[in-house]
């Protein structure tokens, strides 16, 4: 109890309870973004064809995708109730829901199933070029809507959101590395006999992502809809801000699915910066003659293979090699110790994107002008010049790699003794290293912009 004490805790604040508890919370986000998102589809579907000129490619991709993971470090899973899908699943379900129970496939196979669909639309973003076709990006958010409204049809609660969005998979890892969390007190909860923080009450509902506060130790599936605060009789929830990463130091079941997708972004990170590189057509060429075959399908997909391929065979190597400090079995080191990667993937993350909104930032006020016929042609997109980016990048790797290193040294000192915890955290420091070095090269390269 006395280190929950110590932690502040926002509802404290009257006025941020008040509101939080009020009617209009979360809506008042909800809306407008929906209508800008509507917009944003309405452009993407009916504006100009070449992405240059198009306010939906720069709005959505050059702004709110850079934006995303830097909203989740800060506020975890906010972003998901503000998501215009989450919102629609809630129309929907009021209107048509049936309300069904979750399939048990999907409660046990949902985030392989997330898995397999980020690496899906990454792959099919590279060979059909879909951010640079404001066609394609309009038609991915199109069937990602109708497969929304399925969902919600059918299924009860947010669905989409927990088991089926790849979004929710990435904000989920990331939510474990964020700056804020959502919990239940222990010793109030406890005494408590209504639940009806999970079940919900006739004016509020419960909580639409499936998560218990009093027995919830993850902000990843947490998204901060607040209906446990309304409904919660004790005022026994607490919204806090915490140290980065901490929620990763002592994770209790860790699952290899969550290790996979973390290791797996960290080689999306990597293909997405190579294809962006200007040596990339060069790169290109070089495999042609290797595969004996100019069929960009094939030498992308094998590509791809390998990005994906190389961070996750470096992680279960170290897993072999931790094996003789802590005794685990490799596949108990990939599950444990893939967390630790988390932290790395977020600043890559946030690194690569950064290049997106600080060299083609303008270029959302540029395509802006263009709906009111104000030409801007010509004009630079760029917030930094590519140098000043470039040391931005390097902070942010560096960062992400102590809070990586930090956090495979607190994972190995949660389960091991003193003899075992020195040789656990070297090796696992080094692999955080040889990432952070490939990041590093291939930042240090320049890139291609998308605008």
């Amino acid at each position: 109890m006395s280190d929950i004490k110590k932690q502040k805790d926002f509802l404290k604040n009257k006025a941020f309870k008040k509101f939080i508890r009020s009617k209009w919370y979360p809506g008042i986000f909800q809306w407008p973004v929906a209508l800008v998102f509507a917009f944003m589809v309405y452009e993407l579907i009916a504006g100009p064809t070449d992405a240059h000129d198009n306010f939906g490619t720069a709005g959505t991709w050059v702004l709110w995708w850079p934006l995303l993971p830097i909203l989740l470090l800060l506020f975890g899973r906010f972003w998901c109730i503000v998501c215009p899908f989450g919102l629609l699943n809630d129309v929907v379900q009021k209107f048509v829901g049936n309300n069904k129970p979750v399939p048990k496939f999907l409660r046990k196979y949902g985030i392989w199933i997330i898995d397999a669909t980020f690496l899906m639309i990454t792959w099919s973003d590279h060979v059909w070029g879909v951010v640079e076709n404001p066609r394609g990006s309009g038609i991915l958010l199109l069937m990602i809507t109708t497969a929304v409204i399925f969902s919600g049809a059918l299924f009860e609660r947010r669905t989409w959101c927990r088991y089926l969005c790849f979004l929710g998979g990435l904000s989920g890892n990331y939510s474990r590395a964020g700056m804020i969390e959502l919990r239940g007190t222990p010793e109030v909860c406890k005494n408590c006999k209504t639940s009806t923080c999970y079940k919900g009450t006739s004016e509020v509902p419960g909580c639409p992502m499936f998560e218990f506060p009093k027995t919830m130790d993850s902000s990843a599936e947490c998204n901060l809809c607040g209906n446990c605060v309304k409904n919660c009789p004790n005022d026994s929830i607490r919204i806090s801000p915490r140290t980065p990463t901490k929620e990763l130091w002592d994770i209790k079941k860790p699952k290899i699915e969550v290790a996979f997708l973390a290791i797996v972004i960290m080689g999306i990170v990597f293909v997405q910066n190579i294809t962006m590189l200007n040596i990339w057509v060069q790169l290109l060429h070089s495999l042609e003659n290797i595969l004996g075959t100019t069929n960009y399908y094939i030498t992308f997909t094998v590509t791809f293979f390998i990005a994906m391929l190389i961070p996750v065979v470096l992680l279960l190597l170290t897993g072999l090699i931790a094996k003789k400090f802590n005794k685990a079995s490799v596949m108990e080191n990939f599950s444990r110790f893939g967390y630790a990667v988390i932290p790395l993937d977020l600043a890559g993350h946030i690194a690569h994107n950064l290049f997106h909104l600080l060299a083609e930032g303008k270029s959302v006020v540029y395509t802006a002008m263009e709906l009111f016929k104000v030409s801007s042609h010509g004009a630079s997109t760029a917030l930094l010049s590519s140098p000043t980016i470039q040391v931005l990048q390097y902070i942010i790797i560096v960062l992400g790699t102590i809070g990586s290193i930090y956090t495979a040294y607190r994972i190995a000192k949660s389960s091991q003794n003193k003899e075992t915890l020195l040789g656990t955290s070297i090796v696992y420091t080094v692999l955080m290293v040889l990432l952070a070095v490939a990041n590093i090269v291939l930042f240090s390269i320049p890139m291609a912009m998308r605008m």
